[in-house]
């Protein structure tokens, strides 16, 4: 006996969106990041200078990560850049410190 597939008519779900696009209806392609701004929240683009690998960004995504207020840090070693959501403004001296105390030096804001 020979065993034949059954399809049931219903398409596949897909991951795009009612427009065709694979990003949300805000513009995001990356899933979550509206959830990451809701709320009041506040997120701020520094520029680092040191960072050279895996390492390095979670060395400081670490200790940003420990001022108080902070929801997410994403750093990036090829572009230098760390972005920071937090639930209210951040100290940019809180910022520096931090990564001064990963072993990089802050520039500012991006």
């Amino acid at each position: 006996m020979t065993a034949t597939p059954v399809s049931s008519g219903a398409a596949a779900p897909s991951a795009t969106s009612a427009n065709g696009s694979c990003c949300s209806p805000e513009g995001s392609c990356h899933p979550g990041a509206e959830a990451a701004a809701q709320a009041g929240e506040v997120t701020t683009t520094y520029k680092v200078t040191g960072m050279t690998c895996g390492h390095c960004e979670g060395a400081v995504s670490a200790e940003i990560d420990e001022i108080e207020g902070v929801t997410s840090v994403e750093a990036v070693a090829a572009t230098g850049l760390v972005t920071v959501t937090s639930a209210a403004p951040l100290d940019d001296e809180a910022v520096r410190a931090a990564v001064d105390e990963a072993g990089y030096e802050l520039v500012g804001r991006a």
